[in-house]
C-alpha cells in the first residue's frame, strides 16, 4: 500500500521559513520523480516544485529562488525547504510522486496547511 505522509506545516510571519517533509513508503522511492503542488484557500491546485530520479530540480516561477526541493533516498523522504515566505504562499502543501503507467502524479498525500501572516 502505497502511503506519503507530509509534516512541517504550520503558521509563519511573512519573509520566515519552513521546511516540509514527505515520508514515502510502498514505492521504489529512488525510482520515482517526486513533486510538491499546493491548493490556495478558494482556488485550485498548483505545482509548485519537481525533483527526478537523478535530483535534476524544476520551479514554478511564482517560487524560484525562495524554495528549494531536495530528497533522501536512504529515508524515502522529500524536503521542500521555503524561504521568504509571502502570505500568498499560504495553501494546503501536498506531496505527489509520478506513475510513468499513467503519466501523471497519481500517489499523493493528505496535505500539510502552510499558513503565512502579513
Amino acid at each position: 500500500q502505497v502511503q506519503l505522509v507530509e509534516s512541517g506545516g504550520g503558521l509563519v510571519q511573512a519573509g520566515g521559513s519552513l521546511r516540509l517533509s514527505c515520508q514515502a513508503s510502498g514505492i521504489t522511492f529512488s525510482g520515482k520523480s517526486m513533486a510538491w503542488f499546493r491548493q490556495p484557500p478558494g482556488k485550485q491546485r498548483e505545482y509548485v516544485a519537481a525533483i527526478n530520479t537523478r535530483g535534476g530540480t524544476a520551479y514554478a516561477d511564482s517560487v524560484k529562488g525562495r524554495f528549494s526541493i531536495s530528497r533522501d533516498n536512504t529515508n524515502s523522504t522529500t524536503y521542500l525547504q521555503m524561504n521568504t515566505l509571502k502570505p500568498e504562499d499560504t495553501a494546503v502543501y501536498y506531496c505527489g510522486a509520478y506513475q510513468p503507467e499513467s503519466r501523471q502524479y497519481g500517489y499523493w498525500g493528505q496535505g500539510t496547511q502552510v499558513t503565512v501572516s502579513s
